[in-house]
């Protein structure tokens, strides 16, 4: 008799630890909640004309530096070809312009050989001076049409920089005619279709980086003194935490102001409080995570 009360009671004390530590787990609480996003990023054409070329579908994954459009580039290089031939005739005259002057230098080194010459004849009183008057006036006009070749120079060298400008300005036109996606990741919205006219500024499609995800969750001040950049915490979701999966995230970003809990967050009396968001970065490359999500975040007391 005394063996089985022994019994009963040692059973008794374990069926109570059990029954506490099961207990323990099932009061695991999350620290925050919140929904799943990705950093967007809204392709937009750079350049007006009509889209020769658009290849952007939504839900299709598309590497960085592909080319996802390509607009009408005729006037543009209409325009380059006007401009090209103008500077080239620039550049032709100015060889034509050093000759004029050359030829006018040489022509006043001669006048002014003769009218040294005729100088010391004048001195003499072998010819009038009204000769050696012609011979100054001839001497005068042909420096001054020196001059105004000469002046020419640096209004031609100066246009043809102009010139040189406006290519460049037309050449980086004809170059944002060229969309580029600019991050590897998904299409998750079109928003113009081929052979339509796109304009400078307007939005072509919307692309995001899927395999790097954010959970953005909201934390009471009581709760930011056990979170800090870099902190590995566990994130569940719906999905996953039915299979008992729990994932791993990186907070990433802190906000240093407080706000109101967002309606989505909680119930109503939860909502007026004021809380911190919180980003915590994961990887997505089985794309299981989908953006809009809920989810949860359990702290943990460890960093990367």
């Amino acid at each position: 008799m005394f063996r089985l009360d022994a019994w009963v009671r040692r059973a008794s004390i374990s069926l109570l630890f059990t029954l506490l530590f099961s207990g323990c787990h099932s009061n695991d609480k999350a620290d925050g909640y919140g929904n799943f996003e990705a950093t967007e990023v809204v392709v937009s054409a750079e350049s007006s004309g009509r889209l020769l070329h658009f290849d952007a579908e939504e839900g299709s994954t598309l590497q960085k530096g592909v080319i996802t459009a390509v607009i009408d580039t005729t006037q543009f290089h209409y325009s380059r070809m006007q401009l090209k031939a103008e500077r080239e005739a620039l550049v032709a005259k100015a060889p034509g312009l050093g000759a004029k002057i050359s030829v006018l230098q040489q022509e006043r080194s001669n006048l002014i050989r003769d009218r040294d010459r005729y100088r010391r004849l004048v001195s003499e009183g072998a010819v009038p001076t009204r000769q050696l008057e012609e011979f100054e006036n001839r001497i005068t006009v042909l420096e001054r049409q020196r001059g105004s070749l000469e002046a020419e120079y640096p209004a031609l060298s100066a246009e043809i920089k102009a010139h040189d400008a406006a290519l460049s300005r037309i050449d980086d036109q004809l170059r944002k005619c060229t969309v580029r996606n600019p991050v590897t990741g998904v299409v998750l919205s079109r928003y113009a279709e081929q052979g339509e006219l796109a304009s400078s500024g307007k939005a072509l499609y919307r692309i995001a980086d899927l395999e790097r995800i954010y959970l953005r969750v909201y934390l009471s001040g009581a709760q930011l003194s056990e979170v800090k950049i870099g902190q590995v915490v566990d994130v569940a979701v719906d999905g996953a935490a039915s299979d008992g999966k729990v994932l791993m995230g990186t907070i990433s970003w802190i906000s240093s102001k407080a706000e109101f809990t967002p309606k989505i967050i909680q119930t109503k009396a939860e909502r007026v409080s004021m809380v911190y968001a919180v980003k915590v970065l994961l990887q997505n490359r089985d794309g299981m995570l989908k953006i809009g999500m809920p989810g949860e975040v359990r702290l943990q007391k460890r960093a990367l």
